[in-house]
């Protein structure tokens, strides 16, 4: 029985951190103007733009943020189960904030959803992987 034990804990603790590589890497949005850097910080994974189209930077100017390459869009995603993440979502050309959540569909493709006033008003997309 302890043995049991002891290789479901071992099975589950490898489990976790493939899940948790799987969405570190290079994303871009569903009209590929823009690509973002997924990686760890600290506990937890962030997202910072690290390529986009000039009329992606001129949106992101026109709504307050002047270098939207370096920007970043998403902070403190932590795992929550079933494939999700958690954390903040920054648009910048709305220049606003808003509570995260992202779902890893397959290898290669997320849903990122960002919520504001306490979940009344959400927008999603979905993300491609280009480079992992």
């Amino acid at each position: 029985m302890k043995k049991i034990l002891a290789l479901a804990s071992l099975a589950l603790l490898a489990a976790a951190p493939v899940s948790a590589q799987q969405l570190e890497g290079q994303w871009t949005n569903y009209k590929k103007n823009v690509v973002v850097q997924v990686e760890r910080c600290g506990a937890a994974f962030c997202g910072r733009v690290i390529q986009a189209s000039e009329k992606a930077k001129a949106k992101a100017r026109k709504g307050g943020t002047p270098n939207l390459i370096g920007t970043q869009i998403l902070t403190g995603l932590t795992p929550v189960g079933e494939g999700k993440f958690r954390g903040r979502a920054f648009v910048p050309k709305r220049n606003i904030h808003a509570t995260a959540t992202v779902r890893q569909v397959s290898d290669d493709v997320m849903q990122v959803q960002g919520c504001v006033l306490g979940g009344l008003l959400c927008d999603s997309e979905r993300w491609t992987r280009i480079i992992s």
